[in-house]
């Protein structure tokens, strides 16, 4: 069911901590065993900032893209909804009402975690956006880069605000990209559950 609701701005990301890279680094484990609760919208506005937030003027952003493409898109499924992250505006596009994550358990195969983890950050990749400069076969590699660094990136955030994750890369396509109801031309590729960990 799609949503009436306007774009929902997101607090600011704060771009210092007390964590050093170097301490995210040997900190980061998967997690997989998730406390119930939900994240705050500072939690989750700093993690999708880390994944895909803009950090220059001319829209360069925290992951390297190939040729500043943007090859990537970003969803976020709650409890409570499914919203496309809105990289250049750092808000959240409402897109359906309702808890999906049982659903996405059962594309994925069955994995339990899907569905306690009170976050879901999904990744799809646009290659005919790379494919114009690139060609086909370097849009599709050089999307699944950008994915690759985006979702490092989304892992050591959560481990400097003490939450944990663990990625994705075994569901089924077709019921992701029917789930999320992506337009042509857009393919899933990485999820990642995310929350405080048990």
């Amino acid at each position: 069911m799609h949503t009436d609701r306007s774009t929902q701005p997101l607090p600011a990301p704060r771009t210092y901590s007390s964590v050093a890279l170097e301490a995210a680094l040997a900190k980061r484990h998967t997690v997989r065993h998730f406390q119930p609760h939900a994240l705050t919208p500072d939690e989750i506005g700093q993690l999708l900032w880390a994944a895909q937030g803009v950090t220059h003027g001319d829209g360069r952003r925290t992951a390297p893209s190939a040729s500043n493409l943007k090859a990537l898109e970003t969803y976020v499924i709650t409890e409570t909804d499914v919203d496309r992250y809105l990289p250049d505006e750092h808000a959240l596009q409402p897109l359906h009402d309702g808890d999906m994550r049982s659903a996405l358990q059962e594309a994925t195969g069955g994995q339990s975690f899907v569905e306690s983890a009170p976050l879901i950050v999904a990744f799809s990749i646009v290659p005919g956006r790379v494919a114009g400069k690139h060609g086909e076969e370097r849009g599709v590699r050089y999307s699944d880069f950008e994915a690759g660094h985006a979702g490092q990136n989304l892992l050591l955030q959560a481990v400097a605000l003490d939450l944990g994750g663990v990625p994705i890369g075994s569901f089924d396509d077709t019921a992701v990209c029917r789930l999320l109801e992506l337009p042509d031309g857009e393919k899933p590729r990485y999820l990642f559950a995310l929350g405080r960990p048990a």
